[in-house]
């Protein structure tokens, strides 16, 4: 008997599954860390992974 695998998830093109980065300011603080912001990618909204369509790819004909 034959075990069902899940399909692959699928990776979001805009970022290629890195949803986010870190994003230096060009600086340093009072104690000596690098400034930092996240930025996000605005498609999967850092999640990576990308919506499927909405078209029902599982109908059969």
């Amino acid at each position: 008997m034959t075990h069902r695998t899940r399909p692959p998830s699928r990776i979001c093109p805009n970022c290629d599954g890195f949803a986010c980065a870190a994003i230096t300011l060009g600086g340093r603080d009072r104690n000596g860390h690098l400034r930092t912001i996240t930025a996000y990618c605005p498609a999967c909204h850092g999640t990576g992974t990308a919506r499927r369509s909405p078209d029902r790819e599982d109908a059969r004909v």
